[in-house]
């Protein structure tokens, strides 16, 4: 075993990882990391490189038997069978979040979309895996049944029913919560589904039918409080990402020689301070170009839009009349507000207008209203599309589509300690096997 993962630290294996931001929070979180699964890419070439083949802590714990590249689930249970049965017991945790598209309001919510049986996957691996405790996240949505859609019948039961109902046939008991992340310091109106399985025999002799979610509200003072960050209000946008602004100067992107970008200006805050450092720590110093900083390349025209929009109300998409004045069809266009924290960020980098800039935000301003830290660093397209789009997770979509670290980590948090209880009412029971 590496420094970073010592035998007495839980462990977990992260299905569906895409770029790492649940593992990333587990991992700070004290858990160790035995593997992750991601069939993308460029969302594996992120995780890779922060977290699979550093020197530094924090890292996976990678078997030698499981190649360094991206896999699907079901990939891995039919290739590397005879491996995870060896692991069965030895995890404690099976963790990861399927693809949501399928399920989200924000899209066409598909009843046939394909990506909504791969929670199949992710079950046939807790089967293999046993552990202790499991843990899904999705969108909200995925509690809601589809409506009947041409030539079939939709299913009368939730997705989220199917996945309950198969977790308690292989001897978990369920709880579920809608975390909503602007509470754990992430400033961002985003909401996220979570279902946990806690096997039956780690919760009897007296531990009763207490939800590990309950000991989210627990931790959240002296968590918010170990990062400076406010406990009875939550971060704007501004309080973020105000010093990756334009107009603390620009310079010609190495990777991109056609683009600008910007560096880091007047350091503000604490929420700033938690997330501006170097792997080590470190501070980052004003001046240095932020990882992912990269300005798009607007038209002058699109600049003038922009400001225009700007001049409408801030912090709601806009309304009819605006968008038949400006001569806009889209309808998510919004104008971010200043004093208020970020709605959900989207895939889409043009859903949303900067604050103060006519702009769309930046990779490392989605991390940033994400809870990544700046050492960790997005790799791969920027942004991907026509028919690759819904193929392709380039770094937009990977930091989109993220849990965020915060999130992640005080929930690492809540399940080691949910763990700690359980173990001392029945102390008979290892909370690594099942």
């Amino acid at each position: 075993m590496s420094t970073c993962s010592p035998q007495s630290k839980p462990t977990f294996v992260d299905l569906f990882a895409g770029c790492g931001g649940l593992s990333l929070g587990l991992m700070k979180a004290g858990w160790s990391g035995v593997l992750a699964i991601e069939k993308d890419p460029l969302a594996f070439k992120t995780i890779e490189h922060n977290l699979i083949t550093p020197e530094t802590c924090p890292k996976f714990d990678w078997p030698p038997w499981f190649p360094k590249e991206p896999h699907t689930v079901s990939d891995f249970n039919a290739k590397y069978a005879q491996q995870a049965q060896a692991l069965r017991g030895k995890v404690t945790l099976v963790a990861g979040g399927s693809p949501c598209q399928g399920f989200s309001l924000a899209g066409r919510r598909e009843h046939l979309d394909e990506r909504n049986s791969l929670f199949q996957d992710f079950l046939n691996t807790v089967g293999t895996l046993s552990p202790a405790l499991v843990i899904l996240e999705n969108v909200h949505a995925i509690t809601m049944p589809f409506a009947r859609s041409e030539g079939t019948l939709a299913n009368r039961v939730s997705v989220a029913d199917e996945i309950k109902t198969s977790l308690e046939a292989a001897g978990y008991k369920v709880f579920s919560e809608l975390v909503k992340c602007q509470e754990f310091g992430v400033p961002q109106r985003r909401s996220r589904y979570f279902i946990a399985g806690v096997k039956n025999r780690l919760i009897k002799n007296g531990f009763g039918s207490k939800s590990p979610f309950s000991i989210l509200t627990e931790l959240r003072q002296a968590f918010l409080s170990s990062k400076s960050l406010p406990e009875s209000s939550t971060i704007t946008i501004t309080e973020a990402v105000s010093d990756l602004e334009a107009k603390w100067g620009t310079m010609k992107s190495q990777e991109s020689p056609r683009f600008l970008r910007g560096v880091y200006g007047r350091l503000a805050g604490d929420y700033q301070r938690l997330l501006r450092t170097d792997r080590k720590g470190n501070q980052i110093k004003e001046g240095n170009p932020p990882d992912s900083h990269r300005f798009a390349n607007h038209a002058s025209s699109t600049v003038d839009r922009f400001r225009q929009i700007l001049q409408c109300r801030r912090g709601v998409q806009l309304s009819k009349a605006d968008r038949e004045r400006l001569g806009i069809s889209k309808h998510a266009t919004t104008p971010l507000a200043p004093d208020q924290p970020c709605h959900t960020l989207t895939t889409l980098p043009d859903d949303y207008l900067h604050y103060s800039e006519p702009r769309i935000l930046t990779v490392r301003e989605y991390g940033r209203l994400q809870s990544f830290p700046d050492w960790f660093e997005f790799k791969g397209k920027y942004t991907t599309g026509g028919k690759e789009r819904k193929n392709q997770c380039p770094r937009y979509t990977q930091a989109g589509n993220a849990v965020p670290p915060l999130v992640s980590e005080i929930l690492g948090f809540a399940l080691r300690e949910y763990i700690s209880r359980a173990l001392h009412t029945n102390p008979t029971t290892n909370g690594q096997q099942a």
